[in-house]
């Protein structure tokens, strides 16, 4: 027999299965306040619809509280929902039992409401931008969605058993799309292990696989081709700096500003090219400035980081919009020497052990910063120009392969990420019924 629906009241769910009822949340779900026991470990909301006690999934990336102020008991079953971040998701059912943060909302159900099928409601809010519509905040990027809210929100919902079912069936479907997604994200990743390890292995041992091989005098380095040679960096160009202290404003590109000129944020790095012009900002310079003046075939650094990974990362200038110049974050360098070509200068300095060697060459506790003077010292391996060429252009193509190929794996799990959510609306929403 068809489905019969009926008008909900509710303006994102203007219709629902006649069966079902609407209620408050304050009429289906009870706010806790539960003190903390002394051996409670903290547990945390993770977008992804996690909530799990922190030390079981990782601890970095989060700001340490220590007098834990406003902290409160959660217990495993509870329904936790992140009071400025549930916008994105960061909802669920805790799986651990121990004490979150006064920005939790954390709650129980009454007796007519499954945790699980509360969840996927509130998450399919979330991805229709429910939430967002309905903030009030200012800050940019979340909403506040505390208790007050959740308590006069509208729940659409079919008989517990009914939402017992719907949950069940969507833990095992999402559980089947989410592991498909994992398996292209495996292959995302073999695919940059494999790229990685082709560029290493043709930046430093050449495309003759019967090339003659010969001790480059360098431990890190080992065998090189006989025919290369092995040089400092500073003995074919210069390190010049970026404009220091101005971090820029957010401009139109297309804007007429007197005195103003682009310059580079390194976010506008993609696979060790600078790209989009358009998204260059401005920064007030002077004239006598011009000499920091960024040129087609430069090789830019990231001088200063956050983390080892980060600093040393370089990048080839392939196109130059008028008085483009580096941020003060960046060196570029200006390569002078007619015996190196820049793009295969490029390739070689993302070659694991020249970025291992550069990791090794920068200090720092709160930032990791790098400095000119080490970094012109770094040895490069040098093979003959033609065979430069030869590399960069072969790399070039081979890269361009492995990039298409990972583009159509990501490709695929967007795909899945919104098959998933209209499996979630459409069964939450009692557009689909399970048979």
């Amino acid at each position: 027999m068809a489905t019969k629906y009926k008008d909900s009241g509710i303006p994102w769910m203007p219709t629902i299965p006649d069966k079902w009822d609407v209620q408050r949340g304050k009429n289906i779900l009870v706010l806790n306040k539960r003190p903390v026991r002394e051996s409670d470990e903290v547990v945390t909301c993770f977008r992804d619809g996690e909530v799990v006690l922190r030390s079981e999934r990782r601890t970095d990336g989060f700001t340490m509280s220590d007098k834990e102020i406003g902290y409160q008991g959660i217990n495993k079953g509870d329904i936790v929902i992140h009071g400025m971040d549930g916008f994105a998701g960061s909802m669920g059912v805790s799986k651990s039992t121990g004490k979150g943060s006064p920005v939790l909302v954390v709650c129980s159900p009454k007796y007519d409401a499954v945790p699980q099928f509360i969840i996927y409601y509130l998450r399919t809010l979330a991805m229709t931008n429910v939430f967002v519509a309905l903030s009030t905040g200012i800050r940019e990027r979340s909403c506040d969605l505390r208790w007050n809210k959740i308590a006069e929100l509208q729940f659409a919902l079919p008989s517990a058993i009914e939402q017992q079912r719907i949950a069940d069936f969507l833990d095992r479907k999402c559980a089947e799309i989410d592991e498909l997604a994992a398996l292209q994200e495996t292959m995302i990743e073999e695919l940059k292990l494999y790229k990685q390890s082709l560029i290493t292995e043709t930046v430093t041992k050449g495309l003759d696989k019967n090339a003659k091989m010969k001790p480059s005098g360098v431990e890190w380095i080992g065998e090189i081709p006989e025919g290369w040679d092995v040089r400092k960096l500073k003995r074919f160009g210069y390190l010049y700096g970026g404009l220091s202290g101005k971090s820029g404003d957010d401009f139109n590109v297309d804007e007429e500003t007197d005195n103003y000129a682009l310059y580079v944020p390194f976010t506008n790095i993609f696979n060790n090219t600078v790209i989009n012009p358009n998204v260059f900002h401005k920064v007030k310079v002077n004239a006598d400035e011009n000499q920091n003046e960024v040129h087609c075939g430069d090789i830019l650094f990231l001088m200063s980081s956050e983390d080892y990974e980060g600093v040393g990362k370089s990048a080839l200038v392939n196109c130059v919009i008028d008085k483009l110049y580096l941020n003060s974050f960046c060196k570029g360098l200006r390569i002078t020497s007619e015996r190196i070509h820049s793009p295969y200068l490029n390739y070689l300095l993302l070659s694991t052990p020249i970025r291992n060697h550069i990791m090794v060459m920068a200090n720092g506790f709160i930032r990791i910063n790098l400095r000119a003077e080490k970094l012109g010292t770094l040895t490069i391996l040098i093979p003959p120009l033609t065979e430069q060429q030869q590399i960069a252009d072969y790399l070039d193509r081979k890269c361009a392969e492995i990039d298409e190929l990972i583009a159509i794996k990501q490709q695929k799990i967007e795909a899945l990420k919104e098959y998933k959510k209209s499996v979630i609306f459409e069964y939450v929403t009692g557009k689909k019924e399970i048979i």
